[in-house]
C-alpha cells in the first residue's frame, strides 16, 4: 500500500502567496524608489559586498539545510522561497522611516544588504523547525519574525542609542532564541525519540557541507559589509579578525569531533554545527575587536563552547524544554552570539579609560542583549503581551515599534491554527509530502 501523505497546499500556500506578492507589488508601485544619487564608486564598491551577503543567504542557508535524507528539496527550495519574501518585507519595514519623512520607501544596495542581513535572522529560527512544519508555515514564521526583529533592531537604536551595527548583529541570539521558543511551542508528542524519518546520510551530508564551506568562505563579507569605512582600516581589520576567528574555530572544532565521538573519529554534522562558531562570536563582538589575538582567542573558545552544546544541551534541551532543536541553532548561533557579546562587554571595558563610560556602557550593553532576549522569548512563545515604554520625540518612532508589535503578537496564535495543515508525524521530514518526487530518486 503506498504512503499516505499530507492533502494539497493548492488551497492554502498558492493563495497566500498570490495574496502577500500581490500585495508587495501594490505598494512597491505606489511608495518606492530606486535611490539613483550614488554614484559609480559607490555602486562597485557596494555590488560585490551584496553579492557576497546574497550568497551566504540563498547558497549558504540553502545547502547547510539539505543534510536531512528525505528533505533536501525542502530544506534548499523553502529557504529560497522564505528568503525572497522576507527580503520583500524587510525592504518595507526597513523603510517606513523613509516613508515617513520623503513620502517614498528609498531603495539602493545597502538597503538591500540590511533587507537581508534581517532575513538571515529568519532562516536561523526556520532552522529549529525545519521538517516538522509546511512550507505556508515557513512563510508565516518568516514575515513575522523578522517584523519582530526589526522592531528589535528599532529599540535598541532608539532606546539605547546603539549604532547599527551592534544591533542588527544581534540577529544571531534574536534569531536563534526565537527559534527554540517557536520549536518549543510546537512541540510534537514522541518528539524525545528520533522521528521515523529524520535521518543522514553521505550524499545529502556532502551537500550540506558544501553550505558550510559557503558560509565559511563568505563570513568575513557578512561581518564587515556594515563596518563604517570612513575610519581607516577598520574594513580590514574586521575581514581579518572574521577570518582568524573562523579559522581557528575550524581547527578547533575538528580537535573537538574527534575528543568527542566515541570511536575518535569526525562527525560531520559536529563540524557543521560548530565550524561557523568563530565567525558568529566575533561578528557580535566586531565593535570591540581590534587586535588579531583578541579573535582568535574568541573563535577559540566559541568552537569549544559550540562543540559542548551539540554534545550535550542539544538533547538535555529537548528532554527538559521539549525543544526539538532540528538544525542545534542552539550551539551554532545562541551560544557563539552570547559569547560575543560577552567578549564585547570585557575587550570594551579593557579598552576604556573613564571608568564612567565603561559603567554607562556595561550598563546599556546589558540592557540591549535582555531587551532582546525579552522580545525574541516573548514573541517566540507568545505567553504574553510586549509592553514597551517609548521615550523619544519621533513620532514616527513610536507608530512604527507599535505597528510592527501587533504585527508581531499574534505570531504563535497563526502557526498552530490547523487550517494551515500541519504535517502529520510520520510525514514529518518527508520530500514528498510537498514536492513531486520520483520514487528512484529517494
Amino acid at each position: 500500500m503506498p504512503p499516505q501523505y499530507a492533502p494539497s497546499l493548492r488551497s492554502r500556500l498558492a493563495p497566500l502567496l498570490l495574496f502577500l506578492q500581490t500585495g508587495f507589488i501594490i505598494i512597491f508601485a505606489f511608495y518606492t524608489e530606486i535611490e539613483r544619487n550614488g554614484n559609480a564608486d559607490d555602486f562597485s564598491k557596494r555590488y560585490p559586498e551584496f553579492q557576497d551577503v546574497n550568497v551566504i543567504v540563498i547558497l549558504g542557508f540553502g545547502f547547510l539545510g539539505t543534510f536531512l535524507v528525505r528533505h533536501g528539496f525542502s530544506g534548499s527550495g523553502f529557504n529560497l522561497l522564505v528568503a525572497a519574501m522576507a527580503t520583500q518585507w524587510a525592504l518595507i519595514l526597513n523603510g517606513v522611516e523613509s516613508l515617513y519623512y520623503r513620502g517614498r520607501l528609498r531603495i539602493d544596495l545597502k538597503s538591500l544588504i540590511v533587507a537581508e542581513m534581517c532575513t538571515a535572522s529568519a532562516l536561523i529560527s526556520i532552522g529549529a523547525v525545519l521538517g516538522k512544519t509546511n512550507p505556508v508555515h515557513l512563510i508565516l514564521i518568516g514575515l513575522l519574525e523578522v517584523s519582530g526583529f526589526i522592531l528589535n533592531k528599532w529599540l535598541l537604536q532608539f532606546l539605547l542609542n546603539t549604532r547599527p551595527l551592534i544591533s542588527i548583529m544581534m540577529l544571531h541570539i534574536f534569531g536563534s532564541l526565537f527559534g527554540l521558543m517557536l520549536t518549543g511551542t510546537l512541540y510534537r508528542k514522541g518528539s524525545e525519540q528520533r522521528f521515523e524519518k529524520e535521518k543522514f546520510d553521505t550524499k545529502m551530508g556532502l551537500f550540506s557541507m558544501l553550505g558550510t564551506v559557503v558560509l565559511w568562505m563568505f563570513w568575513p563579507s557578512f561581518n564587515s559589509v556594515l563596518v563604517d569605512d570612513r575610519t581607516p582600516g577598520r574594513k580590514l581589520e574586521a575581514v581579518c579578525s572574521t577570518y582568524l576567528a573562523l579559522a581557528v574555530s575550524a581547527v578547533t572544532a575538528a580537535a573537538m569531533s574527534v575528543l568527542s565521538n566515541p570511536k575518535g573519529k569526525l562527525h560531520l554534522i559536529h563540524l557543521q554545527s560548530c565550524i561557523l562558531a568563530g565567525g558568529v562570536a566575533v561578528g557580535v563582538s566586531m565593535s570591540a575587536v581590534r587586535h588579531p589575538w583578541e579573535a582568535m582567542i574568541i573563535g577559540f573558545a566559541a568552537a569549544i563552547i559550540s562543540s559542548i552544546g551539540f554534545q550535550y544541551l542539544k538533547i538535555h534541551m529537548l528532554l527538559a524544554f521539549q525543544c526539538h532543536d532540528t538544525c542545534a541553532i542552539l550551539s551554532s548561533h545562541a551560544l557563539p552570539g552570547l559569547l560575543g557579546w560577552i567578549a564585547h562587554l570585557v575587550l570594551q571595558i579593557k579598552d576604556s579609560d573613564d571608568h564612567t563610560v565603561a559603567i554607562r556602557f556595561a550598563v546599556f550593553h546589558i540592557c540591549s542583549l535582555l531587551i532582546t532576549i525579552a522580545l525574541s522569548v516573548t514573541l517566540g512563545i507568545l505567553t504574553g503581551t510586549v509592553c514597551l515604554n517609548l521615550y523619544s520625540s519621533s513620532r514616527y518612532s513610536q507608530c512604527a515599534v507599535f505597528f510592527i508589535s501587533f504585527i508581531s503578537l499574534f505570531e504563535g496564535l497563526l502557526i498552530r491554527l490547523k487550517f494551515w495543515r500541519p504535517p502529520q508525524y510520520k510525514n514529518c521530514f518527508d520530500d514528498q509530502a510537498f514536492w513531486e518526487v520520483c520514487s528512484h530518486l529517494l
